[in-house]
C-alpha cells in the first residue's frame, strides 16, 4: 500500500493537476467553448481556447508536480529529467518517435477497410478546402497530404514537445513513480486511467470527438479514457525503460502531430468513436493491442538495465511485497 505521506502527496498532486486544468476548462467554456472561442490573432486563426489549452490545461500536470514538491518540501529528487538510463538509448527514442505514426496509419487503414464508403479516394473534401483557402494556387491534395505527413513524422515530435512536456512531466515523471509501490502493472494502468479522466471537460466541449455522436459526451469521455489507458501504458513503458520522461514527451508530441491524418481522407462526417483517428476504438486498436502485450507479458514493464542510477525509487514487481526503504 501507499504510505500515508505519499498518499498526501498524491492527493495534493491530483487536486492541483485536476483543479488547475478543470478551472481553465471552465473559463474556456464560459468564453464560448472550443467552437465559439474568440480569436486572438485572426490572421493565424488563433483562438483564446487554443492558447488556454496549450498554456493552461496541458501545463497543469507539470505545475502540479512543481507545486506539490514545493508545498511538501519533497525537493528535486527523482525528476526523471536525465535523458537516458542506457549508454545507447536510441532504440526507445526511435520507438517513441515512430510508434505513434505506425499505430495511427494502421488504425486508419483498418477503419477504412471496414468502412470503405467512408474513404475519400480522390480527396475531394481536402481539395475543396485547399481551393477555398488558396483559390489562386493549384495545390494538389496528394502533395499537400504528403507534405503534412512528412512534417508530422519529422518535425511534430519536436515542435509539440514543449506543450506535451507539461502533461508528461506530471503523469509519467511524478504520478507513475509514486504509484509503483502498488505494483508496476497497476501503477501503469492507473496512471493511464487517471490521465483519461483528466480530459473529461475538454471532451465534453467537443475535443477529439465533436458533439454530434451517440451518447455524447459520456461515450466520448469513456473512449478517451480507453485511449489514454492504452497510450499511457506505452508511454509509461518507454519512461520506465529509459528512466527518463523524454521518450514519453517525444511520443506524445508525435501522436499529437499525426492523429488527424486519417481525417483528411474521410468522406463526410466520421464516426469519431470508432475512427479513423487513433482516439477511436478502431483507429486506436494498434495501441490497445500493444498495451495489452506490455501489461500481460511478464517483465515487459520492468525498468531496463541502467548505466547510472538516480535517487532510489522502489520498483516492486507485481505480486511481490514492497521492499524495505533504503536507509
Amino acid at each position: 500500500m501507499i504510505e500515508k505521506l505519499n498518499k498526501k502527496r498524491l492527493l495534493l498532486f491530483l487536486a492541483l493537476a485536476f483543479g488547475i486544468a478543470w478551472l481553465v476548462s471552465l473559463f474556456i467554456y464560459l468564453k464560448g467553448g472550443l467552437a465559439q472561442s474568440p480569436l486572438l490573432i485572426p490572421e493565424l486563426n488563433l483562438s483564446l481556447a487554443a492558447v488556454l489549452l496549450a498554456g493552461g490545461v496541458m501545463m497543469a500536470p507539470a505545475l502540479a508536480n512543481l507545486l506539490t514538491r514545493a508545498l511538501t518540501r519533497e525537493g528535486k529528487s527523482d525528476l526523471w529529467l536525465k535523458p537516458a538510463r542506457h549508454a545507447k538509448p536510441w532504440r526507445f527514442w526511435l520507438l517513441a518517435w515512430l510508434l505513434p505514426a505506425v499505430g495511427t496509419i494502421l488504425g486508419a487503414l483498418l477503419y477504412f477497410a471496414l468502412f470503405p464508403s467512408a474513404f475519400d479516394r480522390n480527396l475531394e473534401t481536402l481539395r475543396a478546402m485547399l481551393s477555398s483557402a488558396a483559390p489562386d494556387q493549384n495545390i494538389s491534395p496528394w502533395t499537400y497530404l504528403l507534405m503534412n505527413t512528412l512534417q508530422a513524422l519529422l518535425l511534430a515530435p519536436i515542435l509539440n514537445a514543449l506543450f506535451c512536456f507539461g502533461e508528461e512531466f506530471g503523469w509519467r515523471a511524478y504520478l507513475l513513480p509514486r504509484l509503483l509501490p502498488l505494483g508496476t502493472r497497476r501503477a501503469v494502468l492507473l496512471t493511464g486511467l487517471i490521465w483519461g479522466v483528466w480530459h473529461a471537460p475538454v471532451i465534453a466541449m467537443g475535443h477529439n470527438y465533436g458533439l454530434d455522436y451517440p451518447g455524447a459526451p459520456w461515450l466520448g469521455i469513456v473512449a478517451m479514457i480507453w485511449f489514454c489507458a492504452a497510450l499511457g501504458t506505452i508511454f509509461s513503458w518507454l519512461t520506465l525503460k529509459e528512466g527518463s520522461v523524454w521518450p514519453a514527451v517525444i511520443g506524445h508530441g508525435a501522436i499529437n502531430g499525426i492523429a488527424a491524418l486519417g481525417l483528411v481522407a474521410q468522406k463526410g462526417a466520421p464516426n469519431t468513436l470508432l475512427g479513423p483517428a487513433p482516439t477511436g476504438l478502431i483507429g486506436g486498436l494498434f495501441f490497445t493491442l500493444l498495451a495489452l502485450v506490455l501489461l500481460l507479458k511478464p517483465g515487459a514493464l520492468a525498468p531496463g538495465k541502467e548505466k547510472w542510477r538516480p535517487e532510489p525509487i522502489l520498483l516492486p514487481q507485481d505480486g511481490e511485497p514492497n521492499p524495505p526503504k533504503p536507509e
